[in-house]
Order: structure tokens, then sequence, then C-alpha cells
């Protein structure tokens, strides 16, 4: 059984946790992946169309296979954080952090008194009251991740690096490099710079490093693990569908 506590311990030991990605607000399919032997399976609020009252079956679902639910929440704001947290995620990624105090906000939003500011009820995550006390122990273990896809992070990134309830950090590829008008160019000489800043001051910190594995690729996935990242999401629901479901009998489209 996957927690938030195990998969923080793993990356400790400088060992990868690897996850997936849920964008189809389904059950099933949250079911499926949380079978599939990963550590961590998150559903994306920003680019998926999850519903709020959605959210507790998909995390149920996720959690029957011992893998813990995780949400990329849409917003960096007190009401998406906590419903993701009330509805049972145990892990948080926060999209477009670009300087301390947005994550210093965010984080807060997701931490109870008097470590944050989380509003405190009765909600799936502490099982609407009678594991109360668990519920409230469980939350301060909930993993955080930071997504840096802004070059304005990369000039802030020490300090983001800094706080510390900080668990990893997350590259988003496509954004950094159209922060810099070079949009999914990766060899680019100004996005490889602002990679080799992120890694550097990642490895300085101890801080987990991780991206997106978008398209599925076990050589990929040996490589990016070769190089020392340890929080990485490996595909998509939507593109294990796509890869799988085409007819190999008609011409692509």
């Amino acid at each position: 059984m996957h927690t938030a506590q195990s998969i923080r311990e793993t990356m400790q030991r400088g060992l990868p946790s690897v996850g997936t990605w849920l964008q189809l607000p389904s059950a099933d399919v949250a079911e499926i992946l949380g079978a599939a032997g990963y550590q961590w399976v998150a559903a994306d609020l920003e680019h998926g169309a999850f519903s709020r009252s959605q959210l507790p079956d998909v995390f149920r679902a996720v959690s029957l296979g011992g893998t813990a639910p995780f949400a990329r929440v849409a917003h960096c704001d007190m009401t998406g954080i906590k419903a993701a947290l009330d509805s049972g995620a145990q892990g948080l990624i926060f999209p477009m952090i670009e300087t301390r105090a947005q994550l210093d906000e965010a984080i807060s939003w997701a931490l109870y008194p008097p470590a944050g500011t989380r509003g405190v009820g009765f909600c799936r995550g502490n099982l609407y009251g009678r594991n109360f006390d668990h519920g409230m122990a469980q939350a301060a273990e909930t993993v955080f991740v930071a997504q840096i896809e802004h070059i304005r992070a990369v000039e802030n990134i020490d300090d983001i690096l800094s706080h510390p309830r900080l668990d990893a950090i997350m590259v988003g590829p496509y954004d950094l490099s159209g922060s810099m008008d070079c949009t999914g160019d990766f060899a680019h000489p100004q996005f490889a710079a602002a990679l080799a800043r992120i890694e550097s001051a990642a490895k300085a910190r101890q801080i987990p490093m991780g991206l997106h594995i978008v398209s599925p690729d076990p050589a990929e996935l040996a490589r990016r693990t070769a190089q020392g990242y340890r929080f990485i999401a490996y595909g998509l629901d939507a593109v294990f569908l796509w890869n799988a479901a085409q007819n190999p009998a008609a011409a692509p489209r």
C-alpha cells in the first residue's frame, strides 16, 4: 500500500517515485490505473473534466489497487485545494508556481492550523468526522509538489526550493519553453540552460526533481531515472488509450 509518507521516503532514499496521470473523469479508468503498479495516480484538475462530486469516487477507485490518489489542482487557490484534500487526495501538485510567496500560500491552504490555514470540517478525508484525529494526522503528511513552468519560476528557483515542506518539483516543459518563446523546442539553448539551472538548484537543495513523460516510453523512463529524476509522471490515461486503440488496418489520420 503506497501512502504519502512511503512516497516521500522513496524519494528521500534517492529512488524514483513513478506515478501516472488521469484526465478522463471515470472511476473505472481510475481503478485500472490504480491497479497498474504505480505509486500514485494524479487526477488532472487543471486540464481534465472532473467535477467536484466525482473526486471521492475517483480517489476511492485509485486506492483499491494500493495506489495513493494525488491531484493536480486547477488553480493554487483555497477552494480547489480544499476540495481535493477533503475528497481524499494524499498529494497535491501545484501548477504554475513562480514565486516563494505563491508556494507559501498554497501550502498554507493545504495544512490545518497551527501549521497552515486550511478550513477544518467533516469530510471524506476524515470519514466525515468518524476518524477526525487520524484524518488530521494524515493531512500533515500530504505530499507537496511545485510545478516549474515559467521562466519567472527559474529566476526565483532558489527561493521556491527553500520552502521546508516542499517534497519535490516537477518541470512543465511545454509551458516553460513557451514562456521563453520556444514552445516545444526542448533542444533550444535557452530551454537547455533553464533546465540546467533548475537541476543544479534542486541538487544543491536536495529536493527531488520530476517531470512528465507524456508519451509512454520505457527507454525514456530509464534514461530520466538514470539522470536523477525522482518524481516522474509516466503517460496518461488518454494517451494509453489512444496508443492501444488505433485500428492497425486503418490508415492513420
